[in-house]
């Protein structure tokens, strides 16, 4: 059984590298991004496509079976916009994060003409959410991401 503070611990850890822009992000030959972060029995595996518009899967295992994982997808509503610029501030509010190692930002993040806003509901165990992103009070971003516990029963059988 999944110990959810250590999970809770251990996911507050690994997305910090990619918010503050530290992370080894590996290119893949099938034009996909990895970020990966170990800690002991855990690991953290990031697969995304994009670019714009963005998606991807964060899978989390313990001794290495998985057992945690975000699905997300996103983009930059305003084509005209610096897609650099949009993206630094989103890193920006994603460090403000609640340490309930699911939310993917704070409620609310405001620097200069830009305000983040984020609605999550549930718990580690499963969990969804909206994130959004305005500049000058008009929504230029948005993205959806959901996850929660797997393989906690059946291991990997139905």
């Amino acid at each position: 059984m999944i110990n959810n503070e250590e999970l809770r611990m251990f996911l507050n850890k690994a997305d910090k590298p990619h918010a503050d822009g530290t992370a080894v992000i590996k290119r893949g030959s099938d034009g996909s991004s990895t970020i990966e972060y170990v800690d002991g029995k855990w690991s953290m595996h990031d697969n995304f496509f994009g670019g714009e518009p963005y998606g991807g899967r964060q899978i989390v295992r313990l001794n290495g079976e998985p057992v945690w994982m975000c699905l997300y997808y996103g983009a930059i509503t305003d084509k005209t916009l610096n897609v650099h610029e949009v993206y630094d501030f989103l890193r920006k509010s994603l460090q403000k994060a609640p340490v309930n190692g699911f939310s993917r930002g704070p409620k609310s993040f405001k620097s200069g003409s830009f305000e983040y806003r984020n609605v999550a509901d549930g718990d580690i165990t499963s969990y969804h959410g909206h994130e959004t992103i305005f500049l000058d009070g008009e929504k230029i971003y948005w993205a959806d991401y959901m996850g929660g516990l797997v393989d906690q029963h059946a291991k990997g059988e139905y």
